[in-house]
């Protein structure tokens, strides 16, 4: 079994650059992949490997002073990473609002027990900070989408419509917590009062509150081999399109428009037909080796029918 975990930390790291390469050694030392990301305020990202790998990494991470991850693990049968990245960033995830730093304030942590009745309550506003396409498979009964296409539209869509409403309570949530450290950073540095945000994100609510209690609906989209999950984390229905990377439901791969591995409806007029062409011999490529029994270079490690792209 491969041990697959998410990881990060918003802390003062000012020789993150110095850190890299004797991070890339123990990593490959212990046969870890994955990516990370580091910068002068912390780190992101998820690793893959053995069970003792992974812990030696981890056990090194807190010996260079990040002793407070939040973390998360889940299991692959295969390993679903080509090789080892880490990236120097000047923000572990990005907003582009220097004054949103999670190491100086952010909002108040609710615990997943207490989070219904938070946003049961009238006078608060419950904000989903992910994506579009993240929040078209699931989100919580009578949150607000912003309908962002990356996070850095949030400052945009906070400026434009939450500016109004500073006095108000303001209750925020994403998938794993990393993006409402910084969401909730920045609107309590732009002037509002009350902002709180899910401690663990949605996956430590759909972990913890019993399904017959939830107030969240849908799927969970995630981004590794799982596509989906629902509660106790299990797997969810949604795969993922090769073309544009979007959750697909089995009703959707119905459309006239799905090809497995090239396109669905949400991509199949986006590009032009030579694109869809070498897309197409790349999919029979990784068929081919996979009858043979190899590995292609381009092949997507295959969980239940979604592919991971190999970093």
């Amino acid at each position: 079994m491969i041990v697959v975990a998410a990881l990060y930390q918003f802390a003062r790291f000012p020789d993150y650059v110095k850190n890299r390469d004797t991070l890339i050694n123990f990593c490959k030392a212990n046969g870890v992949k994955g990516t990370l990301l580091l910068a002068e305020e912390g780190i992101n990202g998820t690793i893959a490997g053995t069970r003792e790998g992974v812990d030696a990494v981890v056990a090194h991470l807190n010996s260079m002073g990040f002793d407070n991850l939040e973390y998360k693990e889940s299991a692959a049968s295969t390993m679903p990473f080509m090789r080892l990245k880490i990236k120097l960033k000047k923000e572990i995830v990005t907003l582009g609002a220097p004054a949103a730093d999670p190491t100086q304030m952010v909002g108040t942590y609710v615990q997943p027990k207490d989070w219904n009745d938070l946003i049961s309550r009238p006078d608060v506003i419950t904000i989903d900070t992910r994506n579009d396409y993240e929040v078209m498979i699931g989100s919580f009964k009578n949150a607000v989408n912003p309908k962002t296409d990356t996070f850095r539209e949030f400052v945009k869509y906070a400026e434009e419509n939450l500016m109004e409403h500073k006095e108000k309570p303001v209750a925020m949530y994403c998938t794993g917590g990393i993006r409402c450290e910084r969401s909730t950073a920045y609107l309590k540095a732009i002037g509002f009062k009350e902002v709180y945000h899910l401690k663990g994100g949605i996956l430590k609510y759909l972990e913890q509150v019993p399904s017959e209690q939830s107030m969240w609906q849908g799927e969970c989209f995630v981004f590794d081999q799982r596509v989906a999950v629902k509660h106790g984390l299990e797997f969810g229905s949604h795969t993922m399109c090769y073309g544009c990377r979007m959750p697909i439901s089995e009703e959707e791969k119905l459309s006239p428009h799905y090809l497995d591995g090239v396109h669905c409806h949400h991509c199949y007029s986006k590009y032009d037909a030579n694109h869809y062409e070498r897309v197409g011999e790349r999919q029979k490529q990784v068929q081919i080796a996979k009858k043979r029994g190899r590995k292609h270079i381009g092949e997507r490690t295959e969980t239940r029918g979604f592919f991971i792209r190999n970093p």
